[in-house]
């Protein structure tokens, strides 16, 4: 018997045990994963990524997990895994995770966990108790179930994970913690530049302005930047120039809006007119911050005063830029005054629940995640330049036009604007008056100033609450019949009146809002002054106003007959580009600061009744006057942004909850992310949002789908029955005719 050899089947064979090995390698190598889910739930988000792509320094995670926990907590376990996986394809060589079997207290069978238990007990990790089922039993077990991250000298923990909810958010914020400004400065690969700019022609006037010792400025500053280079890890570089004398200066003083001052013949001639500039720049790639070195005040009966910042407060004032110009540690202002919203009430006597309900803590405790939250008092302080996003909740009183001007170059300087609005101020009526006797509060106008900055840029806000069918119910006790009341003041936002097409307002179904009114845009002004204008949400069609005499009593408020008085109302508005100022063609204001000596003696003082002193100091003091300042002015923005709405309630602890799980929370805060430029983590945030409601449908649907389900389906499947009888009747007659042919 010959056996027929053929070389070619051999090498066939070779051919493919070699494609599946590449099949295999190219597996291994090549893995990528999809997916699926509408939110990504199951990958992490672009700002995660970023976290751990960007560590400088070693960052371990360990994860102690007790093994063989029954569900939902094995699935915790298992979807954990999953993501520190995704962190670890996405991170640098500097990512690092390791999970530890532990046992809980009292079981020794493993000695490898036990010592696990131990060691998670020196990180602060403890067990917790959770109930479980075996064999139609419950019982009650001991688990560890968390986790402690490890960077450098620093650690912080999640010490209980009993859900996945949230899960990546929390990790990342803490990453991002962790990833501080140690690990941001070690990753910079061109250096921060401080510029001093001063001109040696100030020398000669700076004692005319009573400014001291502005020649010793340059070294104190340099003193000040070596300093900081020391603790910035050699990242800073300082630099004098002089426009003076130095060529091509003049559109770098104008390019950053460095003060310039010029000045006639003064002191009989002595000194010559001339001009100058000073102010301290940080530069970083495109980026930079200016910081002025002399304030202008205008003092009463004296007249204009020159100060120069103090070199004590410069080492803070440059490090708290540094920080802001890398981004790292980004500061959040609040506005801390004129009536607004305070952070930390104080206890009220005989009013706890009043002092509850006006509280900021969730608030408070939410921004302090991802925020240093600076406190700001307009009426002593200008708006810091590290501060990207100002946050206005409520005012009550009046702002001065210096005030706005501040708040109106704020946003001239490419700066965000979250302004949560009042239209009325609610007035009590006084207890001690016995025709006030359980008569409601009474709701006074406000006029703060700021709606004449809004009016100039294209934005207003009504003087009125918005009602709303759809509404908050609350739920009457028996005694008063029971039942539920509708809260018209108080509209529920539904998702077909959200705009989901913005990156921070995606995934959020509904929301609730309380005592808001109408904000309109003016869209041809929008439109002549280049902003973009984006509606957020709005109320239901089944809405109405109320104006001129507010009752918010729920048993004396009644929707109108007319549907034609129902509408929906726009509630919130973000607007984008490159704002003009209020103040451009105006009288530039100056901080008012009342004269520290004198100043009630040199009134009703004439110049007859003054010293020879006072005299020459007067002549010398309206000379001073004749010096005019330039460039501390922004005439036309650098892109920006303005988030209004006019309620300040939605920050409240009554609607925001402590964990920021819910809409609102998610909402507040994805607002304030993307005014900050931090869309990725707003993005991240949404993924966790569960609240998903079912469509509306009509009456009529209703009783058509139950209607359908009763009797449709029965009726359907006899109809059917019949037909396939009838097929069936007709093929075998059809077939008996064949054969009887």
């Amino acid at each position: 018997m010959a056996v027929n050899f053929k070389p070619e089947n051999y090498f066939k064979l070779l051919i493919y045990l070699v494609v599946i090995i590449l099949v295999n390698v190219a597996g291994v190598t090549l893995f990528f994963r999809i997916d699926l889910t509408e939110n990504k739930i199951y990958s992490i988000s672009k700002a995660s990524k970023e976290v751990v792509k960007t560590l400088s320094e070693p960052l371990t995670i360990n994860v102690f997990f007790t093994k063989n926990l029954p569900a939902p907590h094995n699935n915790t376990e298992r979807y954990l895994h999953d993501l520190l996986e995704e962190y670890s394809i996405s991170a640098n060589k500097y990512f690092n995770y390791k999970f530890y079997d532990v046992s809980p207290e009292g079981d020794s069978a493993n000695m490898e966990a036990a010592k696990n238990s131990e060691l998670a007990k020196n990180y602060g990790i403890h067990p917790v108790q959770i109930r479980i089922v075996e064999k139609d039993e419950v019982k009650f077990k001991k688990a560890y179930m968390g986790l402690v991250l490890i960077h450098g000298d620093i650690i912080e923990k999640i010490p209980t994970i009993t859900s996945t909810d949230g899960l990546e958010y929390k990790l990342t914020t803490a990453i991002r913690k962790m990833n501080n400004k140690i690990s941001a400065l070690l990753a910079l690969s061109d250096k921060i530049k401080i510029k001093l700019f001063l001109s040696s022609s100030l020398k000669i006037v700076a004692p005319f302005m009573q400014i001291k010792d502005l020649g010793q400025l340059p070294d104190e500053i340099e003193t000040i930047a070596n300093k900081l280079n020391v603790k910035n890890y050699g990242k800073l570089a300082f630099e004098y120039l002089d426009p003076s004398t130095g060529k091509g200066l003049d559109e770098q003083v104008k390019k950053h809006n460095i003060m310039s001052l010029q000045w006639p013949a003064l002191s009989n001639g002595k000194i010559q007119p001339g001009e100058g500039a000073i102010g301290l720049v940080l530069e970083h790639k495109d980026k930079a911050i200016t910081i002025p070195l002399i304030q202008v005040l205008r003092i009463p009966l004296i007249g204009t005063h020159y100060q120069l910042t103090e070199t004590s407060d410069l080492e803070e004032i440059i490090s708290e830029s540094i920080e802001s110009l890398i981004d790292i540690n980004e500061d959040l202002g609040f506005l801390a005054d004129h009536g607004s919203l305070t952070l930390s009430a104080p206890q009220m006597m005989g009013q706890p629940q009043q002092q509850g309900m006006d509280s900021l803590t969730n608030f408070q405790a939410l921004v302090s995640e991802n925020y240093s939250i600076k406190e700001i008092s307009l009426k002593e302080q200008d708006i810091p330049k590290s501060i990207k996003c100002l946050v206005i909740a409520g005012p009550k009183e009046q702002f001065t036009d210096y005030e706005l001007f501040q708040i109106d170059q704020h946003i001239m300087r490419g700066n965000s604007l979250a302004l949560f609005m009042e239209t009325f101020h609610e007035v009590m009526p006084q207890q001690n008056n016995l025709y006030m006797y359980n008569q409601g509060p009474s709701y006074v106008p406000l006029n703060t100033g700021i709606e004449k900055l809004l009016s100039h840029y294209g934005i207003s806000v009504k003087k009125s609450y918005v009602m709303d069918e759809s509404c908050y119910k609350q739920s009457s006790p028996q005694q008063f019949g029971g039942g539920e009341r509708k809260i018209y003041f108080a509209p529920i936002i539904k998702n077909e009146f959200i705009n989901n097409d913005l990156a921070f307002m995606d995934n959020i179904k509904g929301l609730i809002v309380l005592k808001v009114s109408p904000v309109t845009i003016d869209q041809e002004r929008i439109s002549k002054n280049n902003l973009v204008a984006r509606r957020l949400f709005s109320s239901s069609e089944k809405s109405w106003e109320m104006k001129d005499r507010i009752n918010l009593n729920p048993m004396f408020m009644t929707p109108p007959k007319s549907d034609e008085e129902k509408k929906s109302i726009t509630l919130a508005y973000l607007v984008e580009g490159e704002f003009p100022s209020y103040f451009a063609g105006k009288t530039i204001p100056i901080r008012e600061k009342a004269s520290e000596e004198g100043a009630q003696e040199k009134e009703g003082q004439t110049s007859e009744d003054k010293k020879p002193e006072d005299k020459k100091k007067d002549e010398k003091q309206s000379e001073i006057d004749k010096i005019k300042g330039e460039g501390d002015f922004i005439s036309k923005g650098k892109p920006g942004k303005i988030f209004i709405i006019a309620s300040s309630e939605i920050l409240k602890d009554n609607i925001l909850d402590p964990e920021g799980q819910s809409p609102n929370s998610t909402f507040v805060m994805n607002v304030l992310d993307s005014l900050n430029n931090n869309d990725a983590t707003a993005a991240m945030r949404s993924k966790v949002q569960r609240f998903n409601p079912l469509a509306e449908t009509e009456p009529g649907t209703k009783t058509f789908v139950k209607f359908f389900n009763i009797a449709g389906l029965p009726v359907m499947v006899v109809v059917f029955g019949l037909i396939v009888l009838f097929r069936r009747h007709s093929r075998k007659n059809h077939i008996k005719m064949m054969f009887q042919k």
